[in-house]
């Protein structure tokens, strides 16, 4: 069973469906016994990073994603659930990630031409870079649909795919069994479809 980590921010019940719609077993949820009881786990998000990362910890769910990565489960960030998976992010002051995925969170603003917008927002064809689960029934040339105005820095060879948007955009990370997406899978047609039955089938 996947457990959809709800802590307030994302739109959690789309992910769900998708999964749904794969036949893959999972529940939106904040129950403690639920997210430990898990086979692997998601970290959704969409807003503001600092607001999102003081309700991890609210809600005691920083401690909970921490513990579940640290036993090995396959643990998937998707956008600002990406982004929380790194050491820092400088989006409206600076604040402490979760520090499971090297690199910093930094607004894509002055790293692009003035002529390209922000927020992202659209679809973006891949380049793989690098060997991935989540990559085996993906070709390169993909596309994906990205929503974001900050993106990682200092991802080194944890970047398996990236788009191009001015400057190379990390699209999919992985360390280990820690997963990010910046683009939604659940909002990318056939190829976030076949990113997500990759995840279901990850051990």
């Amino acid at each position: 069973m996947i457990a959809i980590i709800d802590y307030g921010v994302g739109n959690l019940y789309s992910l769900s469906h998708s999964l749904s719609f794969l036949g893959i077993e999972n529940k939106v949820t904040r129950n403690e016994a639920d997210i430990l009881g898990a086979d692997k786990i998601i970290l959704p998000g969409v807003g503001a990073f600092g607001d999102a990362r003081n309700k991890l910890r609210e809600t005691g769910m920083d401690r909970l994603v921490l513990q579940m990565a640290a036993s090995g489960a396959p643990l998937l960030g998707i956008c600002l659930g990406m982004q929380l998976l790194f050491e820092k992010s400088y989006e409206y002051g600076e604040h402490m990630g979760l520090g499971l995925l090297p690199g910093e969170i930094c607004p894509l603003k002055p790293d692009i031409p003035n002529s390209l917008k922000v927020p992202h927002i659209g679809w973006n064809s891949l380049r793989i870079l690098g060997e991935s689960p989540l990559l085996k029934e993906i070709q390169e040339g993909d596309s994906v649909y990205y929503v974001h105005s900050f993106y990682a820095k200092g991802a080194g060879d944890a970047v398996k795919a990236a788009s191009e948007y001015g400057v190379m955009v990390p699209g999919l990370v992985q360390k280990g069994n820690v997963f990010g997406a910046q683009f939604h899978p659940e909002k990318s047609g056939p190829v976030g479809l076949k990113m997500l039955k990759a995840f279901g089938e990850e051990a």
